[in-house]
């Protein structure tokens, strides 16, 4: 396997890479809702795009994801089957409502994969993207 390093190294290039062939300003943060974002992640075994909603207000947290779920139907025009959790904890035991897609068997330490990867999240989060900026009004009215 790699050393830490080396694994650190890996996913720096990744990100420059995929920053370098595919240059553009992404929404990610600029939502203009706090602790609503979309976001990339690319691990040893998985690629996923995802729109986290991290606001720690449980009721405005429920209230965004009731919203996004009642697009879902749209989002899955634009993206493919999405998973869902409305209590989806993350590795440091955070309690976020999580929308996400995932592409199996690619790898952020496989540069074989990298192209494959790049082109999943540019589909996906374009699509993610579409759908926000069409319902944009729809989805910050809570």
């Amino acid at each position: 396997m790699f050393t830490k390093q080396e694994a650190q190294q890996i996913r720096k290039e990744f990100w420059i890479a995929f920053g370098k062939s595919f240059p553009r300003k992404w929404i990610l943060y600029h939502t203009k809702i706090k602790d609503f974002s979309f976001k990339f992640n690319a691990d040893p075994k998985k690629a996923e795009v995802s729109l986290d909603i991290e606001i720690t207000d449980e009721l405005f947290r429920n209230a965004y994801f009731e919203k996004i779920w009642s697009l879902e139907s749209i989002l899955e025009e634009e993206v493919g089957t999405i998973q869902k959790d409305e209590y989806y904890t993350l590795e440091n035991g955070k309690v976020i409502s999580r929308f996400w897609i995932t592409k199996e068997n690619v790898s952020i330490y496989n540069k074989n994969t990298w192209q494959e990867i790049f082109e999943f999240f540019i589909e996906k989060m374009d699509g993610f993207e579409r759908v926000y900026y069409e319902y944009e009004d729809f989805i910050k009215d809570v």
